[in-house]
Parts: C-alpha cells; structure tokens; sequence
C-alpha cells in the first residue's frame, strides 16, 4: 500500500480510502490512486489487515457433506447473506467419521474466520468452548453436546410424524422406515416421530420394517424387504440422500405402486414419475437464520437471543401420495 501511495504521490491513508470506495477522495487523487494500483498490480492483504484490525469477515462453515442436496441449499443460502453483509464464507466437508469431526473444524477456526456455522457428527461438541468465548459459532441441524450454543433445528420428530399419518390416512399399514445407521441424531429423532405415529394409530409396528444402512446398502436392504412374505406397502426415507438412492431401486424394480414420502426435498423429486412426496425443511430458511445470527453475534455479542430454535416443516403432497390398491 505504502508502493501505491508514492507512486501516486499521496498518503497510505488515502490508498486505503481509494480502495474501500469511500468519500473525501476527489475524483483526480482516486484516478491516480487507481491507476498506480493498477501499475503495481496492486490487492489488499486482508490477513494483515485481520490482525490489524482485530476481526476477520469470512464465516466458515463444516457440514457432513457438501454435494448433500440438504446441505447444498444452506451453503447456498449462507453464501447469500454473506456476501450481502461483505462476509465471504470458507467451506469444510466433514465427512461421516466422527473422529475427524474436531481437527478439521479447528483447522478451519485457525483460519482467522469470524464466525463458525456447523452441522456436527461427532458425540462432544466441548472441545469447541475455549473458542465460543471469543467467536460466535451456530449449529444447524444437529443438537450439539457438551456446549452451549446457538442452534437451529427442523421438526425432525413432527415432521416424521406428519409423513406416517399422512400415510397411513391413505389406509397403509405396512410402512417401511428407510435411514442411514450412522447414528446421527436426526435419524434417531424422525425415527421416533415414524413410531409415534403408529402408536398414535393404534397399530402394531412390525420391526423388520425398520431398515437402517449406510450409502450403497439401502437399495439391497429394500430390495429384499420388498420380496419378503409381508412386504411393505409404502415408504418413508429419513432424508433426502437415502431417497436418491430408493428411487432407482423402485425404477428397476418396476415398482410404481408403492406409496412414498421422503423428509427433505432433492432435486428432480418433483419432476419423477410419480413425483415424490416430501417433508420439506426449507434448508434456504436454515441457512439464513445461521448466517444471520453468526453475524450479528459479532456486533451484538452479549445481545439476548433465543439459543434454540425449531422450525415447523410441512407435507408436499405429490403423487407417490398413493391410496393402499384395493
């Protein structure tokens, strides 16, 4: 910047100010400024200017997975806010294994990022509070342990709830749960909303029905749960990661028959044939609310917010919302 500022024959100060397009600079010092910059291919060094200042404005984010359509859509939304309040957003994968959990969010924070939004997996979330007294963080989706911090969360077990009532409206008894075994608590939540609603019912629920698999073994979970004596005849899927995985399974099955509702929307799911009933969970809402707390923590520290937040999830009923045949 001081480079900048001889060549252009004015102040460190005034280079800065040409830089951040603010007023007080006349339009003859900004042109001269701009055209030394260019000359020195000038770019601000904004770590520098971190330490100097004393905060960064990019907002990092750790979710399991970021191809996930769920997660796709709150990086989506959190990038928006972001870049609409002059934070730019550092994104990490965190996979499936729990141990990674930790080095790799604490490889993140040490990237100098103001603010933290998170999706855990791991069972202990403490090793995060030495750096919550100093950087707002916010957990989305899954509850965190050991700390206590800002969280928002979908209905998981109303939501699950909803989708089995609805079915079993349409005279289905035999609903197949079909989730991932990797004992994430969203799976666990929406898992017992699906009982609840059967005990609502007063029907027995048959545990052969409960499917649990990681990716790649749904589809031969299913394709043997639908050969069986008793065979289901309608679906849930516990997100939308497993309900990419059932749909070809159904397709080469030649089974259009079987009724289907999955919690999440994905891609496609409203373009298949039979369209694909969803619980929606609005992850765009999600991440904005996330975001948007992460930044104001950073100007409203002590401000009294509400820590947890749950939002309610609706039934988008398409055609896979079939009537039991006969």
């Amino acid at each position: 910047m001081q480079d900048v500022a001889d060549r252009a024959g004015v102040s460190a100060k005034t280079v800065s100010r040409v830089f951040r397009n603010e007023q007080y600079v006349s339009d003859a010092v900004r042109q001269r400024v701009s055209e030394a910059m260019r000359e020195l291919n000038f770019v601000p060094n904004m770590l520098a200017r971190t330490f100097r200042e004393g905060k960064a404005s990019v907002l990092g984010i750790a979710v399991p997975s970021i191809v996930d359509p769920f997660f796709a859509a709150i990086i989506e939304a959190v990038d928006t806010f972001a870049k609409d309040h002059d934070h730019a957003i550092a994104v990490t994968s965190l996979g499936s294994d729990p141990a990674r959990e930790r080095p790799i969010v604490e490889a993140l924070l040490l990237r100098q990022i103001s603010s933290l939004i998170i999706a855990p997996i791991a069972p202990d979330q403490s090793y995060l509070m030495p750096w919550l007294s100093h950087k707002p963080i916010v957990f989305i989706d899954r509850e965190p342990h050991g700390i206590d911090a800002d969280i928002f969360l979908e209905d998981d077990y109303g939501g699950a709830d909803l989708a089995v009532r609805h079915l079993m409206e349409l005279g289905h008894r035999r609903i197949a749960f079909l989730g991932a075994n990797d004992a994430v608590a969203t799976t666990s939540r929406r898992l017992e909303g699906f009982k609840a609603a059967y005990q609502a019912a007063g029907v027995p629920l048959d545990d052969s029905l409960i499917l649990l698999a990681g990716p790649g073994l749904i589809s031969e979970m299913l394709t043997r749960t639908l050969s069986a004596q008793a065979p289901p005849t309608a679906i849930f899927s516990s997100n939308s990661r497993t309900s990419i995985e059932i749909i070809p399974t159904l397709q080469q099955l030649g089974r259009t028959d079987l009724a289907m509702v999955g919690f999440g929307d994905f891609p496609m799911a409203s373009a298949l044939q039979p369209a694909v009933s969803v619980i929606d969970q609005n992850p765009s809402r999600l991440g904005r609310a996330a975001a948007e707390r992460a930044i104001n923590r950073l100007s409203q520290s002590q401000a009294t917010f509400e820590r947890r937040t749950v939002f309610e999830v609706n039934l988008i009923r398409r055609a896979s919302s079939r009537p039991i045949a006969g």
